[in-house]
């Protein structure tokens, strides 16, 4: 502003009082333009700036258990009926996407979704387990890309930018620019002609001419090669910034080396490739310059600026999506890098390939408690046992042990560490009833939504990957007679099966068919006990049947008379 008012006062006084030469309003024309440069590579810092203290702000927020609803808290990544997602609290508000989601592009965001919504292969998952072993320290890149993705979240619409990149070409092949160039010279050689003495300038006409026609002969080709160029552009250009940061640094995991090798074509980076487009569309810019126009009518300027940008796309475009792809794929790298990074005493599981289906645990908790609140447990289920009924009293952690089990096998087919000192498990689908809701709209009781969830969790079983089912109070909305034919029905088809898995019950009756399952089974429960008139829990599992109940306790401490 100084600048800009010293400017005024400089042409006052030259033009004006001519108490200056006219030249010195240079001075501070020249000092504010370069202002007005700089200004804007600061305001560009600041943002990034900004954008690196909400991610430590964010990170520091998860370590003081203050995390919930500070991240991605969107559950629109899976469908409604996805067999697991809702029940173990993987989606939404102070779920465990809202707790590891790093990622600030769309496309990353859903990346890391689909990687917790869907088992991954053996190989994947150790694949992703080393990147993620490799990213863990790298606190500095994680940072950077994080806070250069804020405005590449704000301003990038992948799926425009893939679709402008896979767009056919309008202007391939050499026919239009040989065209133009013979029509240029053609031009340029008349109008010389035409400015010798006494020389017609009807020659010059008719190349004008020529050329006009070409234009709007191609004008409508050479709209369609130029559509939508200039958003990309600028996409592209926020993308490359990112890009230059990964391909500064070296890699070693095969996962990560690949993710780098598709940041590629053919050796060159895709941030040089990026680069040769911005000069194209930067010589096109410079053609619609008013002092510049008629030399660029005159050199069909435009004309060539739009084959070769359109060459540039029908070349590279189609790389966009694989740029884009790799991206969001070390984007959620990168998340569960930093859940790694802040959890440094979880392990990252062993995965074995050969076998039965096999869940063996050591120290098991659930991930999305604060660890100094977090009671954890040992679980073996296998050929040796292959399923448990958990018994215990209301709140007594029943329904906590299901989501733990069911959270930590999640992550450990998605390739992140687990909350647990040991963990080994073979590659499982998971299936669970746990949160099931009614539905006045499409009048569907209870009862019916958990029948249909049963129905979906046994055809599951039938897959070619083992099932993990986790079983919350089975058929609770019926009478207990029915509950029990019907609960031993299910659980003893899933066992046929080869499934393994938990239920849970406060029906005793339950706990009675572990003697005659078709595999082995076994009783388990949570107990608590009354301490100075208050109920107390230590949310540990033991062997067997558990002996009392806490409902009518309960329901005294609350004010109710029973």
């Amino acid at each position: 502003m100084l600048t800009f008012l010293a400017g005024l006062v400089v042409a006052w006084l030259a033009l004006d009082r001519a108490a200056l030469p006219a030249i010195t309003i240079l001075v501070p024309v020249l000092a504010f333009v370069g202002l007005v440069l700089r200004h804007g590579r600061i305001q560009h810092e600041r943002d990034r700036c900004r954008g690196a203290v909400r991610y430590y702000e964010r990170g520091l927020a998860r370590l003081d258990d203050r995390w919930p609803g500070s991240g991605t808290t969107r559950a629109d990544f899976v469908a409604s009926d996805h067999p697991y997602a809702a029940d173990l609290d993987l989606f939404g508000h102070g779920s465990l996407f809202d707790l590891i989601c790093d990622t600030r592009t769309e496309t990353g965001q859903r990346m890391l979704a689909s990687w917790l919504a869907a088992p991954a292969d053996p190989e994947t998952i150790r694949t992703r387990q080393a990147a993620v072993a490799e990213l863990r320290p790298r606190l500095d890149l994680r940072e950077e890309l994080a806070a250069s993705s804020i405005e590449l979240r704000a301003e990038v619409a992948p799926d425009r930018l893939v679709a402008w990149g896979a767009r056919p070409p309008a202007l391939t092949g050499w026919t239009v620019p040989a065209v133009a160039v013979l029509l240029s010279l053609l031009t340029l050689g008349t109008l010389a002609l035409s400015l010798r003495p006494h020389a017609s300038i009807s020659p010059f006409i008719v190349a004008a001419g020529l050329q006009t026609a070409f234009l709007l002969f191609i004008r409508e080709r050479m709209d369609a090669a130029l559509k939508g160029v200039d958003r990309a552009g600028r996409e592209l250009t926020m993308l490359r910034a990112i890009l230059l940061r990964l391909e500064s640094e070296s890699f070693t995991s095969p996962l990560l080396v690949r993710l780098a090798a598709e940041l590629r074509e053919n050796g060159v980076p895709a941030s040089r490739l990026i680069r040769g487009l911005q000069r194209r569309m930067e010589l096109n810019d410079s053609g619609r310059n008013l002092l510049f126009l008629p030399v660029s009518l005159v050199l069909l300027w435009p004309v060539q600026l739009a084959c070769v940008i359109d060459r540039w796309r029908a070349r590279h475009g189609r790389e966009i999506a694989r740029w884009i792809e790799a991206l969001a794929e070390i984007e959620a790298l990168g998340s569960l890098a930093g859940y790694a990074y802040e959890h440094p005493a979880d392990v990252f599981p062993e995965i074995v390939e050969s076998g039965a289906p096999l869940l063996d645990a050591t120290g098991l908790g659930h991930p999305l408690l604060l660890d100094a609140r977090c009671v954890r447990n040992d679980l073996a289920l296998g050929p040796e046992l292959a399923a448990l009924v958990v018994s215990g009293s209301n709140m007594s952690g029943k329904s906590t042990m299901l989501r733990a089990v069911g959270l930590n096998v999640a992550l450990a087919l998605a390739g992140a560490p687990v909350r647990a000192a040991r963990f080994r498990c073979t590659p499982l689908t998971i299936g669970a009833s746990i949160r099931i809701n009614d539905s006045l709209l499409d009048g569907r009781s209870h009862f019916q939504a958990e029948i249909l969830r049963l129905k979906q969790i046994t055809d599951l079983a039938r897959g070619e990957q083992p099932l993990l089912f986790l079983l919350d109070e089975i058929l609770h909305g019926t009478n207990s007679h029915d509950r029990c034919i019907g609960s031993e029905a299910v659980i003893f088809h899933l066992l046929e099966r080869g499934a393994i898995g938990l239920v849970t019950t406060h029906d005793l009756a339950l706990a009675q068919i572990t003697p005659r399952a078709p595999r082995p089974m076994a009783n388990v429960h949570f107990a608590d006990h009354v301490e100075d008139g208050e109920m107390r829990f230590d949310y540990r599992m033991r062997d067997g049947v558990v002996q009392k109940s806490n409902a009518l306790a309960l329901m005294r401490a609350a004010g109710l008379e029973v």
